[in-house]
């Protein structure tokens, strides 16, 4: 049997989609990149914008015909986009061709339900919320050398743009011991590079009671996190995705200058540099509260590398409000910035604001972001010249290894394919506006 698994959005669905293909292995599937050969589809689904569900859509358009020339292919929506309410309604309408729908709480059902789809008990569907976390769950991780663990799920920030807590339900942290646990097997199979996900890793412990020290009498926080990971011996990095800029506290700044195997590339999602926006987002800091923070993070950790996000576009956005954004840009110096226009999302507050902005002026606003982010990032790249970078190379092409270097910076450099997965000092000879090009020093 054959498993056509389509994986959207965040590095949260791709650890996801590493689990359904453990459990689906040890039902006897197999991967294939061809849906035509699959007996099962899965797709692993992302609802942050508008867009990707219209593409989802499409896509189980393009699969009636595959139903209908093969009658026992079990089709699957799973993800985020298969927890918003409704859904269920809107698939059996729209695509009726899908068997089954499982949302974000219980991943580990997903085996059963194929099972009853099979076994000619129609339809299956299950969107309840629940706090539990399932642990030892299978899977099957695409790079040996490299690995993601979970520590948080779900999301208690509520910003009013964003759909996450409603469909990856309230915020619940991991027990310490079981990352750790986890973080030493992954070790144990080779990866040297561990990236420890959540919504807001910086909350990590928070929703733990009984279990909120370690057994070294410490309390479990993400900090508390850091330092430990940081005794596992052949790890050599380790990264996290994403922090909130509110919960970035000074427990968590010593740790990260105290731990030299924790990246120094720090991701701090500011989205806008408006306060007046910042609140009406609720994400529970000014704009000069940000700056502060990232002064302070820079005194401790000065080789600090930072990267955003950008929301261009909220509801009633002025020309000031995005000059300010611009402003912020080149104040911090970011070494890049996702940027994204404001996507309204059903259920969400700011879906209901006044001022919704035109997808022209939208659209505008972005290209002018963008293009102060790009003069901001070649800048920051060109002071890189002549320096010599630690990166784990993490592909090869034609004679050129591509891998990231302590500060989330792509760069390209010759090698051998055998110097994927490996450590290597490169020293940059070109900068270019989104990446590097070097030269090695040697694999390590």
């Amino acid at each position: 049997m054959q498993v056509y698994l389509a994986t959207y959005g965040c590095q949260a669905n791709e650890r996801d989609s590493e689990t359904i293909l453990g459990m689906l292995e040890q039902m006897g599937y197999r991967e294939t990149k061809k849906e035509e050969e699959a007996d099962l589809i899965l797709l692993n689904t992302c609802s942050i914008r508008e867009k990707a569900e219209q593409k989802v859509f499409s896509y189980l358009g393009t699969l009636k015909q595959y139903k209908q020339d093969k009658p026992g292919l079990v089709i699957g929506l799973c993800g985020c986009m298969a927890q918003e309410t409704d859904m269920i309604k809107l698939i059996r309408r729209r695509a009726p061709q899908v068997d089954l729908v499982l949302g974000t709480h219980k991943l580990h059902r997903l085996p059963e339900m194929i099972r009853n789809v099979q076994g000619g008990l129609g339809f299956q569907w299950d969107q309840e919320e629940t706090g539990e976390i399932v642990e030892a769950l299978p899977a099957i991780r695409p790079y040996p050398f490299k690995a993601l663990v979970n520590i948080t799920y779900g999301c208690n920030n509520f910003c009013t743009y964003c759909i996450v807590p409603y469909v990856r339900g309230r915020e619940r942290s991991r027990r310490l011991e079981d990352i750790l646990s986890e973080s030493r097997q992954r070790v144990a199979e080779g990866a040297v590079e561990l990236m420890y996900l959540g919504q807001n890793v910086n909350a990590y412990g928070k929703t733990l009671k009984d279990e909120s020290a370690d057994n070294k009498g410490k309390e479990a926080s993400f900090a508390n996190l850091l330092y430990r990971a940081q005794e596992i011996k052949e790890l050599e990095r380790i990264r996290y995705m994403t922090s909130h800029p509110r919960d970035f506290g000074e427990d968590l700044i010593r740790a990260i200058a105290d731990c030299p195997k924790v990246s120094r590339h720090i991701h701090l999602p500011v989205q806008s540099g408006s306060s007046r926006i910042l609140r009406q987002m609720n994400r529970g800091y000014s704009r000069e509260e940000y700056l502060a923070l990232v002064e302070r993070i820079r005194r401790q950790v000065p080789e600090a590398v930072f990267t955003t996000d950008i929301i261009v576009g909220f509801p009633g956005e002025t020309d000031e409000d995005l000059q300010d954004t611009i402003t912020l840009l080149d104040q911090v110096g970011f070494d890049s910035a996702f940027t994204f226009m404001y996507s309204p999302r059903q259920g969400t507050p700011a879906a209901k604001l006044a001022e919704q902005i035109p997808l022209r002026e939208k659209k505008a606003r972005l290209q002018a972001v963008m293009a102060a982010q790009a003069g901001n990032s070649l800048r920051l790249h060109q002071e890189l010249l002549g320096q010599t970078l630690h990166v784990l190379a993490e592909s090869w092409d034609n004679g050129v290894l591509s891998g990231r270097a302590d500060g989330n910076q792509l760069i390209h450099f010759p090698g051998e394919a055998s110097g994927v997965g490996a450590f290597h000092q490169v020293k940059v000879k070109e900068a270019q506006t989104w990446t590097l090009k070097g030269e090695t020093h040697g694999q390590e």
